[in-house]
């Protein structure tokens, strides 16, 4: 009768936790292969968070630059539209995945993440904008 009551207390909690996930799908991290596909839908807004200087060292084509670091990040990612997609990345991935956070607070309902940033995009090849 124990171990049938400690099975059920595991499988309880194996199904909160996948509720859970199913509910907290608002980020998503993406490999370059799926951000490819991604960026192929209608109305998506890719958006690089580095800083300028860095954006102008080579960028994916059609990003929008909204500096993380900057003081106006908070109202500059406002200005993007909720209900649509937004793709980020940065260097390597820690800045986008501290701002999709930021996102998801702020209520917007679709966001990507790029696993690795810039840096694996430009390792695997794929082109980038100057």
């Amino acid at each position: 009768m124990k171990n049938l009551s400690l099975v059920l207390v595991f499988v309880i909690a194996f199904i909160s936790l996948n509720c859970k996930n199913d509910v907290d799908d608002e980020i998503k991290l993406v490999s370059t292969e799926e951000m490819q596909t991604i960026l192929k839908m209608d109305e998506v807004q890719l958006v690089d968070v580095r800083t300028p200087e860095e954006f102008s060292g080579g960028y994916i084509k059609n990003a929008q630059n909204i500096d993380f670091m900057s003081p106006t990040f908070e109202q500059d990612i406002l200005k993007l539209d909720k209900e649509k997609p937004v793709v980020l990345y940065c260097h390597s991935g820690r800045r986008s995945a501290n701002c999709a956070q930021k996102l998801k607070d702020a209520g917007f309902k679709k966001i990507y993440d790029l696993e690795g940033g810039i840096s694996t995009w430009k390792h695997e090849g794929l082109a980038v904008e100057h």
